[in-house]
C-alpha cells in the first residue's frame, strides 16, 4: 500500500515523453467547446421559444423532444453516420460536433429555468418595444444564469469522456481524443495510465 519510492517520472514522461498525449488533449478540448458553445445557443434559443413563445402545435413538439431523450445514443449513431457519410463529414470534426450542439436535453433543462421567469417581464418588455432577442439576451438568460451554468458543466462532462462516437466517426488515430488514449493503455503500463488519468480528470473537477 505504501510505495517503496515516490517518483513523478511518470507524469514527465505522459506530460512531454509522449507528444499524443498532449495532442489528444487538444483534440478533446476541439471537440467539447464547440459542443459547449453552440449547444448553450441552441438549446437556450428553442427553450425561450418553448417557455413563452405561443405558436401552433408547440405541446406536441415539444412531447416529441422529450421522446427522443428516453432513446439511448446508440439508438442515433447509425443515422448519425449515415447522415455524416451523406454530407461527406465522416473522419471529421464535425462528424462529431454537429450532432453534439442539437440536444433535446439541453431544450428540456433550460426551459424548466425559462418557466420560472415571471410572464409580466416580458410582457413589460414588449410593450416597451424590445425584440425577442433583446428579451432573450438582456432578460431571460441573465435569470437563468445557473440553468446555463448547470448545462454547461453537464455537457462538458458528458462529451469530454465519449468514446464510441469518435472511434466510429474518425478514421485518423491522431485525431481521437484523450478518452480514447486511456483506453489503449496496456496493462504493463500501469503507471503511465495512472497519471494519465490524473491529468485527464483535473480539467472536469476544476470546472465542476
Amino acid at each position: 500500500w505504501i510505495p517503496n519510492r515516490v517518483t513523478l517520472s511518470q507524469y514527465y514522461a505522459v506530460l512531454v515523453g509522449r507528444p499524443q498525449f498532449l495532442f489528444m488533449f487538444w483534440n478533446s478540448v476541439k471537440m467539447t467547446v464547440p459542443i459547449i458553445a453552440g449547444q448553450l445557443v441552441v438549446a437556450s434559443l428553442a427553450a425561450y421559444a418553448f417557455a413563452h413563445l405561443r405558436f401552433r402545435f408547440r405541446e406536441p413538439l415539444f412531447f416529441l423532444y422529450i421522446v427522443t431523450m428516453l432513446m439511448p445514443f446508440q439508438v442515433t449513431l447509425v443515422p448519425n453516420f449515415i447522415v455524416a457519410e451523406k454530407l461527406g463529414l465522416l473522419g471529421s470534426y464535425g462528424s462529431i460536433i454537429y450532432p453534439g450542439i442539437f440536444s433535446a436535453f439541453g431544450v428540456f433543462l433550460l426551459r424548466q429555468f425559462m418557466l420560472v421567469v415571471p410572464a409580466s417581464y416580458i410582457e413589460a418588455a414588449r410593450v416597451d418595444g424590445a425584440s425577442h432577442f433583446y428579451i432573450w439576451t438582456r432578460i431571460v438568460l441573465p435569470m437563468c444564469g445557473t440553468g446555463v451554468a448547470a448545462l454547461s458543466i453537464l455537457v462538458f462532462i458528458d462529451n469530454w469522456n465519449m468514446v464510441e462516437q469518435p472511434l466510429i466517426f474518425l478514421h485518423d488515430a491522431i485525431k481521437q481524443p484523450l478518452s480514447v488514449y486511456l483506453a489503449v493503455i496496456g496493462d504493463e503500463e500501469r503507471g503511465i495510465a495512472f497519471a494519465a488519468s490524473v491529468v485527464y480528470m483535473l480539467p472536469p473537477l476544476l470546472i465542476a
